[in-house]
């Protein structure tokens, strides 16, 4: 009898037991999340405010003889550390929180980057200007940082140690083998519409950047979690995986820089960090949740919340990059007056050539008979060469005079 009592309370009290083992892990898991969260924001913060202070650098630099004047000046290398300190703490982040957590708080960085903006500007706007200009910014900067929240508060709690067995067992698994097939397929049909069919969209290199990068940050959170480990003493660096999943991540990362370089020689940037931001966001979460299953066991209304504070994200996100100034379209032509040695034909205000918002037309000349002929053509010297021997007379150049008429 006594054993039976015994048993019994020992069964009574497992339940308890178990629950606060189950609580503990939770809070230690909001505790992981919270500060990956923490790093990724101050990571994003101060790379805003370093890129920020080399752009400063470089147009108060911009009339310099010496292209490389920046490089003696203390904001540009503030910029640069504080640029590698941001980037160390985004990288540091995927360590200590899932995937789909990090990658959808880049949306910091553009809102930083629109406050530095509106801080900085050199023109003084009055107050109704003012709104009118930037209350799309405002609006998007309010909705991104409600959909942050609900990224942080809703996001999946699975947390697994970056060990190499874990991540060869990831790797291996059908899931992903299945879903790296289908991403292989689709960026070999992509990249051969872009390089073959000129299909120069913006979607179709952004989405290119997007598998590439989904990858990179498959490959980083493997890297980064390996190392932290190695740190706190369970030394993973002998692990081959560890150096597989540290190429790929160096490969991926400078051939997605490739194609964005391509974007911006085509499209705004503006537009690129949109559309970029809502493309690479959603295909890295569909990676996350593929390579390291971030949303089993999750409730629905978790997921729910999750993809609606994307949703509120991406939509702030858009409306931030939607109000900022679109820089014109250089369009090149010949400045007569800018010649050395040249008079200037245009001398009751007539310009020679055309107005920038009008279609290309190189080198031509706006309507001028208002304009007196006030000026002769010039004549160009005729200077002969003689081609191969002596006796063989080189071909005169012919010099054609237009008179005014013409």
């Amino acid at each position: 009898m006594d054993g039976a009592q015994s048993a019994g309370l020992q069964l009574q009290q497992l339940p308890p037991t178990s629950s606060a083992a189950s609580g503990g892990e939770a809070s230690f898991s909001y505790k992981e999340n919270l500060i990956g969260a923490l790093l990724a924001i101050f990571g994003h913060l101060v790379v805003s405010i370093a890129l920020n202070l080399q752009k400063y650098c470089h147009i108060r630099l911009a009339g310099t003889k010496d292209p490389r004047a920046y490089f003696k000046t203390k904001t540009w290398w503030l910029g640069l550390f504080l640029l590698l300190l941001g980037e160390l703490g985004v990288f540091a982040s995927y360590a200590f929180a899932p995937l789909s957590l990090i990658v959808p708080l880049g949306a910091v960085s553009v809102i930083a980057s629109a406050i530095i903006g509106i801080i900085f500007i050199k023109e003084k706007w009055k107050p109704r200007d003012f709104l009118r200009r930037y209350v799309l910014s405002f609006v998007g900067c309010g909705l991104a940082i409600v959909g942050t929240y609900l990224l942080v508060t809703f996001a999946p709690n699975s947390h697994e140690k970056m060990t190499g067995e874990n991540i060869t067992r990831h790797l291996v698994s059908w899931p992903f083998l299945l879903y790296t097939l289908v991403e292989i397929i689709l960026f070999c049909l992509l990249l051969y519409f872009y390089k073959e069919k000129n299909a120069n969209s913006i979607v179709v290199i952004l989405l290119l950047v997007a598998l590439l990068g989904s990858m990179t940050v498959v490959t980083v959170k493997a890297v980064a979690g390996m190392l932290v480990l190695s740190i706190q003493g369970n030394l993973q660096l002998d692990y081959p995986i560890f150096y597989v999943m540290f190429v790929c991540m160096v490969a991926t990362a400078i051939y997605q820089a490739a194609f964005l370089s391509q974007a911006s020689q085509i499209y705004d940037s503006s537009l690129i960090a949109s559309v970029g931001y809502i493309l690479s966001t959603t295909v890295a979460i569909t990676a996350g949740a593929v390579f390291y299953l971030d949303f089993v066991g999750e409730d629905a209304l978790h997921i729910c919340m999750f993809a609606l504070g994307c949703l509120i994200a991406f939509l702030g996100v858009f409306l931030i990059t939607r109000n900022r100034k679109r820089a014109i379209p250089f369009e090149p032509y010949i400045s007569m007056d800018a010649m050395p040695g040249m008079q200037n034909m245009h001398d009751k205000g007539m310009t020679v050539q055309p107005d920038l918002k009008a279609s290309f037309s190189y080198g031509a000349l706006e309507n001028n008979d208002s304009i007196s002929e006030i000026y002769t053509p010039a004549t160009l010297p005729v200077m002969q060469e003689e081609h191969g021997s002596r006796s063989t007379p080189g071909v005169p150049y012919r010099v054609l005079e237009h008179t005014k008429k013409e």
